[in-house]
């Protein structure tokens, strides 16, 4: 039970830092990222609709991010899809999010290095 309430309040902890992370690479809509950061982590972090979109827009609101409409057909060239069938919102890092993104890295390193520092945590 501990064990689960942890997981939880690690991942809400981390939810804002893995998204900016993602959108540092490039623009991405909302169902990339999830499946993103469900792929990177083995499948230890998951974010299900319900939260994930949540954080994206108040994300939005903070003006970390920033998102617009593009058609499907729009997203990549060459997808066979039709212009118009479908809409999705792209998401990209402003500079404010870029700041922070670089201010939660350093939290988290420096986290991280007392976590190991105290009970023996390793980490990559």
């Amino acid at each position: 039970m501990v064990t689960s309430a942890l997981q939880r309040e690690l991942k809400r902890g981390s939810a804002e830092i893995l998204i900016l992370a993602l959108l540092e690479e490039q623009e991405r809509h909302g169902y990339e990222i999830g499946r993103l950061i469900d792929e990177r982590s083995d499948g230890t972090i998951t974010f299900h609709v319900t939260s994930l979109y949540p954080t994206l827009y108040r994300l939005e609101d903070k003006g970390l991010i920033e998102g617009r409409w593009v058609e499907k057909g729009h997203l990549r060239q060459g997808s066979g899809a039709q212009a118009g069938t479908r809409r999705r919102r792209m998401y990209r890092l402003t500079p404010g999010g870029r700041g922070v993104l670089a201010k939660q890295r350093s939290v988290w390193d420096t986290f991280v290095t007392a976590l190991d520092r105290v009970a023996r945590i390793r980490h990559a």
